[in-house]
Order: C-alpha cells, then structure tokens, then sequence
C-alpha cells in the first residue's frame, strides 16, 4: 500500500488533476492535501467517494486547509494542534484501520514563515514548538504514526537548488532545520532518504523563472514514520508528472509504499 501527500494550492482549481492521479495510482490508499483553500461545506466529498476514497477535512476560506482521503475506514479525527490556539486550519490528523493494526496518520501544512526576524517566523517557531510537543504524546499513544505534509523545511543543503545563495533564508534557516531534526529524534525517519535518490530531486519549484523546466526547487514536502513502520517502508519517491499538467500546482506529490 501506499500513503502520499500533496499540497494542491486550491483544491477548486486542481480537483481535475488530483481525481486523474488516484485513478492513475490505485495503490495509495490514503493522501494527505494542503492548501485546499476551500470551507469544509465546499469540499467534493461525492468525486473522492465515487473513487472508493472517504475524506475528513479541516478548511478555511482562502488559505490553508488540509485533508486525508483514505480507502480504509478512518476514526478519532482530530483538527488542529490540541491545547494550541490557532486560527489557522493547518493540521488534521486520524488513525486508518491498515493491515497489522492501527496507522496514525498526521498530514500538516507548516506554516510558511516569510522571512526570519519578521512575526510570522516567530510565528512558525511557537508553531513547530506546538507540533513537536503534541506529537511525541501522540507517538506514545500511536506507534504506528507516519506525518505527511508541506513542512515548509529544506532540511539538508542537498535539498535546495541553490544551498550557497539561499543559506539562512526562508526554509533554509539553521533555526527550522533544527525543529525538523527534533521530530526525527522523536523516533520519526525521513521515508525519502531511506532510499538512494537521484540528487536534485525536489518537491516543489517557483512559477516564476521557468523554476520547473530548470529544475529551480526544493524539497519541503515530506512522509516520516514511526520506528514501528520504518521497516515496512519498502520504497519512497516524488512524482514528478502533476507538476507538468496545465495549471498545476507548483508541488507535486510525494508517495510512501509500505508493505504491511
């Protein structure tokens, strides 16, 4: 089976090309979207569940929102990061009825955080706090965890076109790769570096500047899983053809097989 995440970067716009990709892609059984930028009262229930996908969302008019389409039967659905004010519909989070046992699965959308020294990285700091605090009780409560999304994080040099130009900017910062190490050591594993990659493979690339047809990316899109799963992961790529589409969303989706 596979689990795959996606920032769509509006849903009403790229619903087409996300219905082409299931049908194309009959192993995942679960997804996790971002950036639906929708309300839940708008979200295409009906064209998820006449693909065999059943779907909870956490939406917001305009921006954010997140949702996990699943094959499997889902349960103990929870929005947002619990005991963590926020206004901004940025987590969703359910556990799957998968084969060998309960799956946990966490799909987020990292807050951005613009450019740091400004409040909205200050912002994504007190926010990544939040996540890691509440994910290591979840882990604790769910072995079986894996944690999809956009982390608006490159977490390595190799992971950005340009590491030298682009060092201690946004999704560069040595304070956001910190927060990504501090998930790992909460017994998460980076599901695409289990693998040997082709270098330069990224997730998401800039409109502007023919950013895609130059390869001018990074690599913030993610699926970590719990010590429990990490031997069940049996390959992890990033699929780069969505981002050829007409009117595409400017990431791709990231896929996760697991043999359970």
């Amino acid at each position: 089976m596979q689990i795959a995440t996606w920032n769509v970067n509006s849903l009403s716009v790229r619903l087409p090309q996300v219905l082409e990709w299931l049908a194309a892609n009959p192993e995942v059984v679960a997804l996790g979207l971002q950036e639906l930028k929708l309300v839940d009262e708008k979200f295409p229930h009906e064209e998820f569940n006449a693909q065999g996908f059943q779907a909870v969302s956490f939406g917001q008019k305009t921006y954010n929102g997140v949702a996990i389409l699943s094959r499997l039967p889902m349960r103990d659905v929870v929005r947002n990061i619990p005991g963590h004010g926020d206004e901004q519909a940025r987590v969703i989070a359910a556990t799957l009825e998968a084969p060998g046992g309960p799956l946990r699965l966490v799909n987020a959308y990292f807050v951005n955080g613009q450019a740091p020294g400004s409040d909205k990285f200050d912002y994504k700091m007190q926010w990544l706090q939040a996540l890691q605090d509440w994910l290591r009780a979840e882990l604790r409560e769910h072995p079986r965890l894996a944690l999809v999304g956009d982390f608006n994080v490159a977490p390595e040099d190799r992971d950005s076109f340009d590491p030298v130009g682009l060092a201690g900017t946004i999704h560069h910062t040595e304070e956001e790769r910190a927060h990504f190490r501090a998930l790992l050591e909460l017994g998460l594993t980076d599901t695409f570096r289990l693998f040997e990659q082709p270098d330069k493979t990224f997730s998401w690339w800039d409109y502007r500047m023919l950013g895609f047809q130059k390869n001018r990316g990074l690599r913030i899109d993610h699926i970590l899983v719990s010590d429990a799963l990490r031997g069940q992961v049996t390959a992890c790529h990033i699929d780069r053809a969505p981002r050829k589409n007409k009117q595409p969303s400017d990431h791709t989706p990231v896929v996760a097989t697991l043999a359970l």
